[in-house]
This record gives structure tokens, sequence and C-alpha cells, in this order.
């Protein structure tokens, strides 16, 4: 080859290889918009059979579609990127040729490339969306490692996936226009949504397991036998449109999808012969069968959630041995999750949730890998294994979303004015009209009853001032001295005023909220406490500094300073957050108030109260905690410290982290200087005037029995407020003391 070819060749192999460097990627490359340039937000989840609920086929929902990935050129990064994305900590492997089953619809991506670091799928490098040239046979399935991420909030459905593209809505039709107005609606004919209507099912052949499942997907945890005059109320009810013509439930289905049905033909002259539209009726359970301001009395369960923001979700906890505990989340499905649904008044779960997704519990693990067929009265009819700590944490907890009836709070509550759709001033409906509510007595806890009647989820912040929203059509006050436990459906239901009494009405001082889908849960580590108590005399020149932030009681202002000494009970104590939300205090840093005798900031000026009660509660010493350097002292493997309040730096709690002040702290006490020997109870709040939102309130406080001998202390049985039984709480409160310092 002369010279000028040698040359020519090498410059064409150049062009090529610049070519292919330019070209491929771009194949490779989205040809198409990705999601978050089109503003939709992706969903995943986990499909297949067998699994378990760690691993799947993994399915994307994009513009209204479920669809799967192909596994050409899959790897373990991907995976990694996809686990992450469904709320797990990393990959342990994938599998290829559709190991879990074929999917159906799209396959949304092809000839995926991530790096592992990526934040989701849509980063990674692929053909584009839609643009694949593989067959379901090719479905990639990931093993995701069975950890959950703390505070991970997306939902995803696990182990059952229901069709209901079958079925696209569901409703029970009133037989009368009247009771259509009054909710909830337990009785009336079944349609299922058809093209642009309505279409009825036939009810030649109907049993009453059928009608269990339309009741449990409405909410309500049985159905009763239909009256026959209901049928005559039907008479000539205009034309009828028989989409389904039979179904066959076992009565444990969750949705009515999952039952065998025959969808009516078009050439049958009499579609429904000899019968009519089924019509069913449910039971409603106690917390909506009458829907008043009066509590309703619900008999003492075995069962309880906990955590969720809405009604009828929650971590699920079952009682044994009169302590409360949660249940683990190995082969949780939806058939178990529906038992303890209907066991607490609801219908059947919409999803089983798993790896904590309501946040982790406390306590003992009672339950694991639970089997209920759903015909069980309740979880403990169903077959379970006991649980060991070596093979069950508490990042496993299980969790429901149970079915819950249409009651229309909602409508009877808004608000206005605000920047975005989670804030603003409150407005009530009474009568035909729409009027504020005096903030005077506004707390957090009433703002959580109106965050969850709205439908979004916890309070952020009660808003007493509200002169910085828009404050154009701003109506009249129409209620005052609202008053809420903070467990009410709706803010009517809590107390007030029979006739309104504000001393600052007007734009400014309307009630106003600012609601989140998340919050933080603060509990304190018990059994720190209980093995930490000690008392010391401390010298009182060492206490000026503790005297100036109100660390001491008030006979230490006649003391004879600095000479003498003051008898502390001294402890440790350990506050995780075990929400999902980090825990962050209520004034921003600008508020914040310098102390130069600890050199500190105060980001809140109560952060835990300490009291020491007698056997009858009266209270007999106290003490206070201010949170100073409220920080991350160390968290759960995997998760990094956000907060240090070094150097002024950000304060608050960060999930899965927790923040302890170490019993040589000052103000860490309880001055019993004046206490008498003798037996009491020990009592910790932490937040206890409610000023920073948590999920779970009721487990805010811990408490111990304590005995003093006049030279040193003993505590006992520490728990915290809600982990024991109604009966074991009220023995512990009459309980006498220990009778010797033996601790049995």
């Amino acid at each position: 080859m002369d010279t000028r070819s040698l040359v020519w060749w090498q410059w064409w192999n150049v062009a090529v290889v610049l070519y292919l460097w330019v070209w491929v990627p771009m194949c490779l490359s989205q040809a198409t918009p990705s999601p978050q340039q089109q503003g939709e937000k992706l969903k995943f989840r986990l499909a297949g059979y067998p699994r378990k609920h760690n691993e799947g086929r993994v399915e994307i929902f994009y513009k209204g579609e479920w669809g799967t990935i192909c596994d050409d050129d899959f790897t373990l990064e991907n995976a990694r990127v996809l686990c992450r994305q469904m709320g797990f900590v990393g990959a342990t492997g994938w599998r290829h040729s559709a190991k879990y089953g074929p999917g159906t619809g799209k396959i949304w991506l092809d000839n995926v490339q991530c790096s592992g670091t990526e934040k989701s799928i849509e980063f990674c490098q692929s053909r584009g969306w839609g643009n694949s040239d593989c067959t379901h046979d090719e479905d990639a399935g990931v093993i995701c490692k069975d950890e959950r991420l703390p505070g991970f909030i997306e939902s995803n459905i696990i182990e059952m996936q229901v069709d209901e593209n079958r079925l696209e809505e569901i409703r029970l039709r009133p037989l009368l226009d009247g009771t259509a107005k009054r909710l909830p609606i337990t009785e009336g004919i079944v349609e299922v949504k058809y093209k642009v209507g309505w279409a009825q099912i036939c009810d030649v052949g109907w049993t009453s397991k059928n009608s269990r499942v339309i009741c449990g997907m409405m909410g309500f945890p049985s159905e009763k036998k239909t009256k026959k005059n209901l049928y005559k109320m039907l008479g000539d009810r205009g034309q009828v449109n028989y989409r389904i013509h039979s179904v066959a439930c076992t009565g444990n289905e969750v949705h009515l999808s999952v039952c065998s049905m025959e969808f009516s033909k078009a050439n049958v002259s009499v579609p429904c012969q000899g019968g009519r539209p089924v019509v069913v009726s449910c039971v409603a359970g106690p917390q909506f069968s009458q829907i008043s301001g009066k509590k309703p009395k619900i008999k003492q369960v075995t069962v309880r959630l906990k955590g969720g923001w809405k009604v009828g979700e929650g971590r699920v906890e079952v009682l044994k041995n009169n302590e409360w505990g949660t249940v683990c989340d190995d082969r949780w499905n939806l058939q178990s999750a529906s038992v303890v649904c209907r066991e607490l008044g609801f219908g059947t779960a919409k999803e089983a949730l798993t790896g904590a997704r309501m946040g982790q519990g406390l306590g003992p693990i009672h339950m694991n890998e639970v089997l209920c067929s759903g015909q069980e009265k309740s979880l403990w009819n169903c077959p379970f294994k006991n649980i060991t700590s070596e093979n069950c944490h508490h990042l496993e907890d299980a969790s429901v979303k149970c079915n819950v009836p249409y009651i229309g709070f909602e409508k009877t509550v808004r608000i206005v004015g605000g920047r975005t759709d989670y804030e603003g001033r409150l407005e009530v409906k009474v009568g035909s009209g729409w009027g504020t509510i005096c903030s005077e007595g506004w707390t957090t806890r009433e703002a959580m009853v109106a965050c969850r009647q709205l439908g979004l989820g916890y309070s952020l912040h009660a808003i007493t001032e509200t002169w910085y929203w828009d404050s154009s059509n701003v109506t009249d006050v129409v209620m005052s001295g609202v008053k809420c436990a903070g467990d009410e459906m709706r803010i009517s239901d809590c107390q007030h005023h029979k006739s309104v009494s504000c001393k600052k009405a007007g734009t400014r001082f309307a009630a106003g909220v600012i609601c989140s889908e998340t919050a933080s849960d603060l509990i304190l580590h018990a059994p720190l406490v209980e093995q930490t108590v000690y008392i010391e005399d401390r010298p009182l020149h060492m206490l000026y500094c503790a005297a100036e932030e109100d660390c001491l009681s008030k006979s230490a202002a006649k003391a004879n300073w600095p000479y003498g000494h003051r008898r502390l009970l001294r402890f440790s104590s350990q506050i995780h957050n075990i929400g999902r939300a980090d825990f962050r205090p209520k004034a921003g840093r600008h508020s914040w108030v310098w102390h130069e005798c600890h050199r500190h900031y105060h980001s809140m000026d109560i952060f835990t109260h300490y009291d020491l009660l007698s056997i009858n509660g009266t209270k007999v010493a106290d003490g206070h905690k201010a949170s100073f350097c409220l920080e991350d002292t160390d968290c759960h493997e995997g998760i990094s410290k956000r907060y240090e309040c070094a150097n002024f730096g950000e304060q608050g709690i960060t999930v899965g982290c927790w923040d302890q002040y170490r019993h040589d702290i000052d103000c860490q006490w309880i001055d019993i200087t004046d206490v008498k020997p003798g037996n009491y109870i020990l009592q910790v709040v932490i937040n206890p005037n409610f000023e920073v939102a948590e999920s779970d309130f009721t487990n805010n406080a811990m408490k111990c029995n304590c005995k003093y001998d006049g030279h040193r202390v003993w505590l006992h049985k520490c728990h915290l407020g809600d982990s024991f039984s109604e009966e074991a709480e009220k023995k512990f409160e009459k309980y006498p003391g220990q009778l010797n310092n033996q601790i049995s």
C-alpha cells in the first residue's frame, strides 16, 4: 500500500471510530423525552410468581400504563438503581428471561445501562421509552436487599396485583335518591364503570360470598342479607345495562376483579332472564355506623394500627401477654392484611406493605410468616410462626392500607389563601355557607385533625396568624374555642364554643394549617433510662449555669450558695426518630436563643419534661430539658448524619438516627433534694407541648416504677405509654413499689 493510500486508510479508521463514538451512544440514549422532562412521576412495583416481597419482575407505570424492562444488557448496577427507587437499600442480584413470569402490556425500556449511582432509572442510558425489540419472555427481574430505606414513603403494592383494568370502578348506587345524602352508603345497586357510563350485574346465581367481596371493597367488614322489599324499590328505574352476567367469588377476594366472572354476551336476547340488578347491603364498622360527635364504643381488640395518617392505615401491632408488638413482613399478603382490616371495622386491604413503611415499631415482634385464608375473624386465628430476634427486625414490620367507606368529610372543610394546596386559612362549612375558625388556642392537635379531614396528611404547623396569606374574600368567624384530642375524624367532632367568642377576630387571627404527607415520630429508648439511673449529690458551686436555666427545684433559690449541695436523680436518655420525616425545631435558627453560660443555642424552650410522681399521680418533683444541641448522635447502618449543632449548625434528628443526652450533661436530671424516701413513678415526656408535628403522640411518654430509699434509687418496668394493654397499665399505676432492693 502506497503512502497516500495508507494515510487515507488511517483517516477512514479515525472517521469510523468518531462516528461510532458519537452515533452509538445516541442510539442507546433516550430517543423520547424522559418522564421528568414531561413532568410525569414514575411508579414501580415488583410482580410475578413465585417470589418474596423483596424480589420480582420489575414493572413501571408510565403514561397511564404498566409495563416491563427487557433483560438485554441488564446488570447489577441497573438492579441497584431500581431497588433504591422501590425503597430498598440495594440489590443482591437480578434475573433474566422472565424468571418471575412474562408481563403484559408495553416493554418500556430496553438496553438499559446504569452506572449504579443514578437517582432514577430514567437517567440511565437506554433505547428510549417504548422503543424495544424484545418480547415478554425477556422481562427482567431484580432481587433487592431485604432492608428498607428509612423514611421511604412511595407506595408500592406487593404480593397480589389486582387487575382493576377489567373493572375500572365499582360503586353502590342508593335505591332511593334521598339516601345518597346519608353517608356512608351501606346498601344499593352494584354498578361498574363501563365505557362512558355505568352498568349493572345480573343477580342470577348471586351469593352472599359475592356480597362480602363488594362490601369489603366499599370499606365495610361484612355483608347482611338484603331485604326483599328493597327489590320492590327497583321497579322501573329506566334502562338496565348488564355488563356482568355471572360472578363466582369465594368471599376471601380483595377485589371483584379477582373473582371468576362471565361478561354479558351481545347476542343474547334477554341478558338477565329471570333476574334483576344485584343489590347489596353491608354492615358498617363501629367507627362509621353512626357518624356523630360521640366516640363509638369499640370492644377491646388485640390488633391495632399505628403510624398512619389516614383512617384505616398503619403499622400492624398485636397484643400478647398484655404487651403490644409488631408483625414481621415475611409472606405478608393481602389476605392476612384484610383479616386485620375487617377485625378493626374496615373493609378489605388495598395494600399489604412490607419493610416498616409506616415506621418501625418497638418492643417485641410477636408474629412471623402469617398465612391467613381471609375468612378468619382475627389475625390470631391465622397460622403463624413465633419470632426470634435473629431472623426478624423492626425494619421488616408489616403495615396495611384498608378500604374505608366514603363519608365525605373533606367536603365540609377547606383551606384558602395559601401558596400551595397543602397550606392556607382554614374554613368550615356551616349550613350553606363557609366561615373561618378563631385561632385562640389553636395548636398542632387541632391542625392534625384538620389536615386528616382534608386528606392532606399530618400538620406540619398550626398557624395562628394568617396575615401573610391572600386575604381577599375572607369569611366571618363561625367557630371558636376548638379543642381536639387529636384522633377525631373531623373538626366539628372536637369541643368548641356553642356561641362564637373570639377576642382577636379578623383576617390576621384566623386559624391556618400547613399540611404534610410525612411526619417525624420520636420515642425514648426506655431500657437505657433503666440501666443508667443513679443519684448524685452535686455541690452548689457547680450548679450556677443550671440554676440560670431553671433546672433546679424552687427550694434551691433559698440555699446558702455556693455552699451545700443538691441531690439529683440522673440518667441518660436516647431519643430515636422512627417516623418518615426528620424532626426539626419549630422555630427557625433566626429565633434560637444563645445561652452564654452553657455556650449553646436553644432551638426549643421545652424539649422534654421529667416528672417524679407519687403512686396516686401527684407530682413531687420535676425537671425539663431544653433542646440545646439537638443533633444526630448516631444512626442505623447505612444512614448518614445530617444534623450537627457545632458552629451554629442545623439542629434536628434524621429518620433512623437518635440524639443521646448523657447522664453527665447539665439539666439531664430531676432535683429530688426535697423528696422523701418511698415508691414513685418516673415519667419522661418528649415534645410535651406538641410544638412539632409527629405521626404518633401516644408513644412520647415513658413511665417507670421508681424506688428511693434515701440513699439509692432503682427503676423497674420502664416502658412507653402505649406499649401495654389498658389492663396492664392500670395495674402498673397501682403498683405499690418494690418491697426490697431485688428486681425480679
